[in-house]
């Protein structure tokens, strides 16, 4: 706009000028008339000139943007694919029974595809040639550790926890937003370590019950990302929080057998493309992508670990 304004100021400056010359050494109205119409015109076409060279290197850097983001974006293709085709590689001639349990994540809100979020992604990549995996998905939206462990006590769930091959997890997120809501007036660190205790022990207690049903299943507990970094970096407490309240996941996966702990937070750290759902707080779909890509890497790797 200053350049803009600048330019403008010039040119009026400019055309003072010549008038005046123009008067001066131009006595003939039709002579001056004349001169000042080529004038204008020669002042209009340096305008659309310039006006035309702006907009060729808009349109050259915006296509620098386009292919810049689709060359980012057939990298994720192809990682995806190779993850797929590991996948298939590693479940040929094999039947697995696959529980998901936890909260929307699980439930797979944010994915406006329908495919059913990562679990959905992970079970489309197992059965791409022939159906090999049975998957129950007990995601909810909404629950925290404390709900999560009451709906544990479902027969239905028992049950399938009984017979699985492998169980996956996302949970904690809603103990987070919980003491947010409560403490919307006056947040304080404290109040997020308080819960995260009583986090830890509810966490053991859902592994508990998972290995008093089912002592050889493959269990993993996918970490927690900061849905609210790319919009309040300047905050460090948030941050602070997820990698404290991921700690505490990956030290009580550790005292477990078959117990997993898969992180994500790097996984929504890209600046390049947005992978969040309208919501700003759910994963879109190619964020539940990368997620899945993850989580099908530990399946797959688990005897290299």
């Amino acid at each position: 706009m200053m350049k803009k304004n600048l330019l403008i100021i010039s040119l009026s400056v400019g055309v003072v000028l010549i008038g005046v010359v123009l008067f001066m050494y131009i006595r003939h109205e039709q002579a001056t008339e004349k001169k000042l119409s080529e004038l204008s015109e020669q002042l209009h076409a340096n305008e659309n000139n310039e006006t035309t060279k702006k907009e060729q290197t808009n349109e050259t850097n915006k296509q620098a943007e386009n292919e810049t983001a689709e060359e980012n974006e057939n990298k994720l293709t192809n990682t995806i694919t190779e993850a797929v085709k590991k996948t298939v590689d590693f479940f040929t001639n094999q039947e697995v029974n696959i529980v998901a349990l936890g909260d929307s994540l699980t439930q797979g809100i944010g994915d406006s595809s329908e495919q059913g979020g990562y679990v959905g992604l992970i079970e489309q990549s197992i059965n791409e040639t022939n159906k090999k995996a049975h998957v129950t998905n007990f995601g909810k939206r909404g629950d925290r550790t404390d709900q999560l462990l009451k709906r544990m006590e479902d027969p239905k769930i028992a049950t399938s926890l009984k017979e699985a091959d492998i169980v996956l997890i996302t949970i904690g997120a809603n103990d987070i937003m919980q003491v947010l809501k409560e403490n919307i007036t006056n947040i304080t660190y404290e109040a997020f370590e308080k819960e995260r205790t009583n986090y830890e022990k509810r966490l053991h207690a859902i592994f508990s019950l998972i290995q008093a049903n089912n002592n050889h299943a493959e269990v993993y507990l996918l970490g927690f990302y900061n849905p609210f970094e790319r919009y309040f970096q300047e905050i460090k407490e948030l941050s602070m929080i997820v990698n404290e309240w991921n700690k505490t996941s990956k030290k009580v996966t550790e005292q477990y057998n078959h117990t997993t702990y898969i992180p994500t937070k790097d996984l929504f750290n890209s600046k390049e493309k947005t992978l969040f759902a309208a919501d700003h707080f759910h994963p879109n779909q190619q964020g539940y992508q990368r997620m899945a890509q993850r989580v099908l890497e530990y399946i797959t790797n688990r005897e290299e670990r």
